[in-house]
C-alpha cells in the first residue's frame, strides 16, 4: 500500500510533494501532473507545438471566400440553418440541432448496436466548381452547445469527376474537425490530396449520439468565416522523401549509447553536406558530415550523431534549419508514460472523467444463464465507445509490464500505472459468468441516461465461451496476480484461482472444439492463426507454472508449443538473404501470419522465451532457442527494406495466399471478391524475393481496417524481448527504432503522440475529444501502393484513436 499512499500525498499536498519528488525531467509536465492530482483528471493540451499550430504559420498566397448565407446552405436531417446575431452584433450562419430526438438508436442488422440517434447537416452546392488552384480551406467555427464537454463536427467534401486524376488521393473524403466549446475555433484542412476539379459540394455535419451527463437540450454551431485559400509549402502527405527543407528526427531524443540518425532533404547548397549538433546554449557539440545513403526506398541525406553521447538538451542545425530541443540521455521515455497513460484514463468507461463525461455505460449489459453483468468499465477501444474485454486486457497486461520496469527506480509513475492496471483488471474479472462464459464486446457509439428501463437501455453485449479468450485472460491474470503479490495479498490468492479456472475453461472447451470459434466478425481476435493461439496457450501454461510451479501446467506448456514450432519457415527461400524464420498460420504452410490492425505477433517470442526461462533443464531448450534465434534473424532481415528509417517492414507474403478463402476472410474484413486481383497488386509494389514470396514494407489490406502502429510496435516488442534473451543489441535497437518512428523520425516528421516530442497532429476523436497522449491506428499506405501515407484528414481508422496503439507503446517502451 505504500505506493497508494504516495499517489495519495500528491494528491492531497501538491506543493509539498512537489518539493520532494521529481516526477519527470520537463518541469511544465510536472506541474501539470501534480495539478491534475497525479492524473486524476485529464493533462491540459498543448495546441503550440502541434502540426496544425505549424500550419496555420504557413503563408497564405491568395484567397477567395465562400458563401456564409443562410439561403445557400440547406439543411439536412434534424438540423437546422438559419442567421443568428452574436452578442458582437454579428450575423453568422448557424446549424443547429436537438441533443436527443426521442428515438431509440438503430444501426446496421448485423451489428445493430452501433448505432446512433441521426444526423444532422447543412450543404452548399457547388456544380462542379473548380477549385484546382486552391489547396486549402479555412473555417472559423463557433460551437455554442450548453453543457456538452467534447464537441466536434465533420467537414466533407466531394469531387463530381467519373475517374482519379493523376496526382490526386481522393475524390472525396470526410475530416473530424475538434473543437473548443464556446470560443472561436480557426481550423483548415489542406486539399492537396483530394481531387477538385469539379467540386460538387461541400457539407458540415455531425452525429447525435445522446447526452452526456451535462449536456444541454439543443447545440449550435457558428460559422464567421469559410475561405479557400492556396497557401506556400504545404505538407507532404506520401512517399519516404521528407518535406524540403526539412530534418526529420525522433522528437523526443535518443537514447544514450544507441544510434542515433536523422534524414535531411534540403535544397541544393543550403547545408553544404554538413551539420551541427547545438546545446540549449545554441553552441555547436558535435560537427558532422551528412552522407548521401541509397537504400530501396530511395536515395537519402543522412546526418548520423551515433558517437555524441552526453546527456542533456540539443537540436539538429544545417543550414538555415534549426530542429526543435530534444533529448539524448537514459529515461527519456517516462514523459510519454505520463502522457500516453493520460489518454488511456481519458478513455475510462463507467467512471466521470473531468471535461469528458460523466458516469456513463451502466445500463449497457450482457445477459447470460438469468444473470446480468453491466458492461461500464475498462476503456472505449478508441474514438468510439465500443468495448472489447480482451482489448482491455491487452492494455491492462502492458500497464503491469509498466509497473514492474519502474516500481524500484520511478515508483510514483509505476504506482500511477498499478492504479490504472488495477482499473482494467477490475473489468477482466467483473464480466466472467463463472463457467467459462463472460461477455466480450460491443459496438458503441452512444451515451446512455444511465436509468434501467428507458428506451436506450442494452443487454446485447456479445457473450462466449471461448478458448482464445480464456487462455489469454489466464496468461494476464497470473501475470497480475504476481505483480500485486505484495500491494493486495487477498487479491493475488482470487487472480491465482480465477487463473486456474480460465485455464481449466479454456482447456475443456480446446478438447471439445479445437482450434476455431473466431466467430465475432468485429472482435480484434478474429484473425487469429492456428499458430498463434497453440503459443497462446503454451504461454498461458508457462504463466501458470512460474506462478504456482504446479508441473502440469510445464508440461502443457512443451505439448503446445510444439505445434507453433511446427508452423515455423527453417528452410531458406530462394532470395538473396535466404530469408527464413517467419511463422505460418498452420503445419500446412501455405500461409504466412500476417496482422494489418490488431496483432499480438509478440506472443511467439513471450511464449518461447517463457518456456526457455522456466525450463532451462528441458531436453528441448536448444530447439526452442534455435527457433528465438531464427525469428531474430528474419526480424534483422527486414530492416534493410525501410531504411534510412527503422520501421520494421511488416515481412513475407506467398503469392498464393488469397486462394485460401478461410484465412483470407478472417485476416480482411468486408471482403466483396476484387480483392484476390487487389492482392496481386500490392504485393507487386512490394519487393519480389523469389517466384512465390514478396516482401512487403506496408501490410495488405482492404476497406478502413488499416494503420500501422499494432503492426510494427508489436513486432519491435518481440524484437526486443528477442534481444534481451539473445543479448543481442541489434535486435533491441529494432526495438528502440519503433519507438522513433513512432515520434517522429517518419517521412512526415510528426509524432504520432499527441503533446509528446514535436509536430504531433490531432486525430479522429469524436467522443472524447483531443487528450494529451492519445494515439492512432497508424500511418497506412494508400490503395494497392507500399509507401507511408499520412493526410491531414482525420477518418476512421488510421487517424482514429486507440488505447490498443497505446498499450503496445506501453509495453514496447517496458523492455527499456
Amino acid at each position: 500500500m505504500k505506493k497508494t499512499s504516495i499517489c495519495l500525498l500528491v494528491f492531497l499536498c501538491p506543493v509539498a510533494c512537489q518539493a520532494q519528488i521529481s516526477l519527470t525531467s520537463d518541469k511544465q509536465l510536472e506541474k501539470e501532473i501534480i495539478r491534475s492530482g497525479v492524473i486524476h483528471s485529464p493533462l491540459p493540451l498543448d495546441f503550440s507545438r502541434s502540426a496544425e499550430a505549424k500550419g496555420l504559420q504557413k503563408k497564405v498566397l491568395f484567397s477567395e471566400p465562400v458563401s456564409t448565407s443562410d439561403k445557400d446552405w440547406k439543411a439536412s436531417g434534424y438540423g437546422t440553418v438559419s442567421t443568428t446575431a452574436t452578442l458582437a452584433g454579428k450575423e453568422l450562419l448557424s446549424l443547429s440541432y436537438p441533443a436527443s430526438t426521442g428515438k431509440r438508436a438503430t444501426g446496421s442488422a448485423s451489428d445493430p448496436d452501433y448505432a446512433t440517434y441521426g444526423n444532422a447537416g447543412m450543404t452548399l452546392e457547388l456544380n462542379g466548381a473548380n477549385w484546382e488552384k486552391y489547396n486549402r480551406i479555412a473555417f472559423n467555427i463557433e460551437p455554442v452547445c450548453d453543457g456538452a464537454r467534447v464537441v466536434n463536427i465533420n467537414f466533407m467534401i466531394e469531387n463530381e469527376s467519373p475517374s482519379k486524376k493523376e496526382g490526386y488521393n481522393r475524390q472525396q473524403g470526410s475530416h473530424l474537425i475538434n473543437l473548443t466549446n464556446k470560443q472561436a475555433n480557426l481550423c483548415y484542412l489542406d486539399l492537396g490530396e483530394y481531387q477538385r476539379d469539379k467540386v460538387v459540394r461541400i457539407s458540415f455535419n455531425v452525429s447525435i449520439k445522446g447526452k452526456d451527463r451535462t449536456s444541454g437540450d439543443r447545440f449550435n454551431y457558428l460559422f464567421e468565416k469559410i475561405e479557400l485559400q492556396r497557401i506556400d509549402d504545404p505538407e507532404i502527405i506520401s512517399g519516404w522523401m521528407p518535406g524540403n527543407n526539412r530534418i526529420v528526427y525522433s522528437t523526443t531524443g535518443y537514447m544514450l549509447n544507441d544510434n542515433k540518425t536523422a534524414i535531411v532533404n534540403m535544397e541544393q547548397g543550403k547545408h553544404k553536406n554538413r551539420f551541427q549538433l547545438v546545446d540549449d546554449k545554441n553552441q555547436a557539440v558535435f560537427n558532422g558530415e551528412i552522407k548521401k545513403v541509397k537504400t530501396t526506398t530511395g536515395e537519402f541525406c543522412v546526418a548520423d550523431f551515433s558517437t555524441f553521447n552526453r546527456p542533456g538538451t540539443y537540436s539538429l542545425k544545417t543550414g538555415d534549419v534549426t530542429t526543435p530541443a530534444f533529448r539524448i540521455g537514459e529515461n527519456i521515455w517516462d514523459n510519454s508514460l505520463w502522457r500516453v497513460m493520460n489518454f488511456i484514463f481519458c478513455q475510462r468507461c463507467g467512471y466521470p472523467v473531468p471535461g469528458k463525461h460523466g458516469t456513463c455505460h451502466t445500463d449497457l449489459c450482457s445477459e447470460h444463464d438469468g444473470k446480468m453483468i453491466s458492461f461500464a468499465g475498462g476503456w472505449h477501444d478508441a474514438g468510439d465507445l465500443s468495448q472489447q474485454v480482451l482489448q482491455t486486457g491487452d492494455v491492462t497486461y502492458a500497464l503491469f509490464e509498466v509497473y514492474n520496469k519502474l516500481k524500484d527506480t520511478n515508483e510514483l509513475l509505476a504506482g500511477r500505472m498499478l492504479e490504472e492496471a488495477g482499473w482494467g483488471l477490475e473489468f477482466m474479472l467483473r464480466n466472467r459468468y463463472g463457467d467459462g462464459f463472460r461477455a466480450s464486446s460491443v459496438g458503441l457509439l452512444i451515451w446512455q441516461d444511465g436509468i434501467f428501463g428507458t428506451q436506450d437501455d442494452i443487454s446485447s453485449v456479445r457473450v462466449h465461451n471461448s478458448a482464445f479468450d480464456n487462455f489469454l485472460f489466464s496468461a494476464y491474470e497470473s501475470y497480475a496476480a504476481m505483480s500485486v503479490k505484495d500491494q493486495d495479498p487477498m487479491l493475488c490468492e482470487h487472480l491465482i484461482r480465477v487463473a486456474k479456472e480460465d485455464f481449466g475453461f479454456a482447456l475443456k472447451r480446446h478438447a471439445e472444439v479445437g482450434y476455431g470459434e473466431f466467430i465475432h466478425f468485429y472482435e480484434h481476435s478474429y484473425n487469429t492463426s492456428e499458430s498463434q493461439y497453440m503459443a497462446t496457450i503454451s504461454w498461458a501454461a508457462s504463466m501458470l507454472y512460474k506462478l504456482t510451479a504446479d508441473p502440469y501446467y510445464a508440461e502443457k506448456a512443451v505439448e503446445y508449443i510444439d505445434y507453433t514450432l511446427d508452423c515455423q519457415r527453417k528452410e531458406p527461400l530462394n532470395d538473396k538473404d535466404k530469408t527464413r524464420g517467419f511463422f505460418y498460420r498452420d503445419k500446412a504452410k501455405k500461409v504466412i501470419v500476417h496482422y494489418n490492425h490488431q496483432s499480438r505477433e509478440q506472443v511467439y517470442m513471450q511464449a518461447i522465451t517463457l518456456l526457455c526461462e522456466t525450463q532451462p533443464q528441458h531436453r528441448d531448450y536448444n530447439r526452442w532457442t534455435g527457433s528465438i534465434r531464427l525469428y531474430g534473424d528474419y526480424l534483422k532481415s527486414l530492416m534493410q527494406y525501410t531504411a534510412p528509417y527503422g520501421m520494421i517492414a511488416c515481412g513475407v507474403y506467398h503469392v498464393d495466399e488469397a486462394n485460401d478463402e478461410v484465412s483470407f476472410q478472417h485476416s480482411h474484413l468486408f471482403v466483396d471478391g476484387s480483392e484476390k486481383e487487389r492482392y496481386s497488386a500490392q504485393l507487386q509494389k512490394g519487393v519480389k524475393l523469389d517466384n512465390e514470396h514478396y516482401l512487403k514494407r506496408f501490410p495488405v489490406s482492404f476497406g478502413i481496417f488499416n494503420g500501422n502502429s499494432a503492426v510494427h510496435l508489436s513486432m519491435g516488442k518481440a524484437a526486443a524481448i528477442c534481444g534481451k534473451f539473445l543479448n543481442d543489441d541489434r535486435l533491441l535497437q529494432i526495438g528502440r527504432e519503433q519507438l522513433y518512428w513512432t515520434v517522429g523520425k517518419n517521412p512526415f516528421g510528426q509524432s504520432l503522440i499527441y503533446g509528446e516530442g514535436d509536430n504531433y497532429p490531432r486525430m479522429d476523436t469524436f467522443s472524447s475529444g483531443e487528450m494529451t497522449g492519445e494515439m492512432p491506428v497508424g500511418i497506412r499506405t494508400l490503395d494497392d501502393g507500399d509507401f507511408p501515407y499520412w493526410p491531414q484528414t482525420n477518418n476512421a481508422t488510421y487517424k482514429e484513436v486507440w488505447v490498443t496503439s497505446a498499450g503496445k507503446w506501453l509495453a514496447l517502451v517496458s523492455e527499456y
